[in-house]
């Protein structure tokens, strides 16, 4: 049974963890913006947050798949592919193509990774105003 101050603090936890995890992707795709035939990828957030939320996927954590049953050494593994939160990671559109096959459009990038920590530290201090929030009628 989860405390008052959990289920309090559960949306923000939530929103934490996947824009920490989409922090990672897109500084992987910064990393690998010259790397021949590297596809951008990204997840949607929004998508993200409402899956992780709902009651069907609560005990998904990220990167979490369902396990297949292997009845024969040479099955293969059957992953379906990376999902933050029970939301799949997706590859970007390609606005503008590049000789080498990669995707990474560094203007785009660069935006978002921004964004998202502006994201982040909003997140951070909605925390904290609600932790002080909490403290603040606990002590009178």
């Amino acid at each position: 049974m989860s405390s008052e101050i959990d289920r309090a603090l559960q949306f923000n936890r939530t929103a934490l963890n996947i824009l920490a995890e989409r922090q990672g992707l897109l500084a992987a795709n910064i990393a690998n913006a010259d790397t021949p035939n590297f596809k951008a990828r990204d997840v949607d957030f929004a998508s993200a947050l409402k899956n992780a939320l709902s009651d069907d996927t609560t005990n998904l954590t990220a990167n979490s798949a369902v396990p297949l049953a292997h009845t024969a050494p040479k099955h293969l593994s059957g992953q379906t592919g990376e999902n933050i939160m029970g939301s799949p990671v997706m590859y970007r559109n390609v606005l503008q193509p590049s000789a080498d096959g990669n995707t990474v459009d560094m203007d785009r990038e660069r935006a978002q990774f921004a964004d998202n920590a502006v994201r982040y530290e909003a997140s951070l201090k909605f925390i904290d105003s609600k932790i002080k929030g909490i403290l603040s009628a606990i002590q009178g």
